[in-house]
């Protein structure tokens, strides 16, 4: 597993910062929390929710900040065929967050000991607004958090990546990304950073002891 890891960092010890993915990667997301939430306020079955949803393009939006949440509900209303309220859509919409991954702060205050830490999340206002006051211990342990919905940007795009580089003063190449979405790590790789896709907190363990 190591050497894998060596191999998709070219010159593992030449990075000068660690920037991390959210969901996933340092809490613990569930979308089928938000989908039974729903089902229970329509009156259906969460399946048939689960089956219509879609990362699409009002989801994107929602999460450079172009559209609100009444904006980006509203489209949900008919995407998903179901005619909820703008707050019965909001407290399924929270409903995602579970809880810090166990054993991820520990490591990050490892890591932070010996390299800068930072976030890079694709997110909306309303699902920041919760997990930066529910999750502020862990958050405390990065210098900064760079959220998609303020940036108006989101990964994978390069402008993205570029732009969260340059706000750290890091050049690409020596910054070290983590994100469990394929897409997003390949679109890091492509602007430059050193990437390692996350299935398992081992992931993260096994790559940071090739730089840290």
């Amino acid at each position: 597993m190591i050497s894998t890891l060596e191999s998709q960092i070219p010159n593992p010890g030449a990075v000068d910062a660690l920037l991390f993915d959210l969901g996933a990667v340092i809490i613990d997301i569930d979308f089928d929390r938000v989908f039974t939430r729903w089902a229970l306020h329509a009156g259906c079955d969460a399946a048939s929710i689960k089956a219509r949803f879609r990362h699409d393009a009002h989801y994107e939006r929602h999460e450079r900040g172009e559209i609100d949440a009444a904006a980006y509900f509203a489209s949900l209303r008919s995407s998903l065929g179901i005619d909820l309220s703008d707050a019965q859509f909001n407290d399924g919409w929270q409903e995602v967050f579970v809880g810090e991954i166990a054993g991820m702060p520990a490591l990050l205050r490892r890591a932070g000991a010996k390299l800068p830490l930072f976030v890079f999340s694709n997110t909306n206002a309303a699902h920041h607004a919760t997990w930066s006051r529910r999750y502020a211990d862990v958050l405390g342990l990065f210098q900064r958090v760079f959220v998609s919905c303020q940036l108006g940007k989101r990964k994978p795009d390069a402008d993205a990546f570029r732009a969260v580089a340059a706000a750290i003063g890091v050049p690409p190449s020596r910054i070290l990304f983590f994100d469990d979405a394929l897409e997003n790590v390949e679109g890091a790789r492509a602007c430059g950073m050193r990437a390692v896709h996350v299935r398992s907190m081992a992931d993260v363990d096994v790559a940071l002891e090739t730089v840290i």
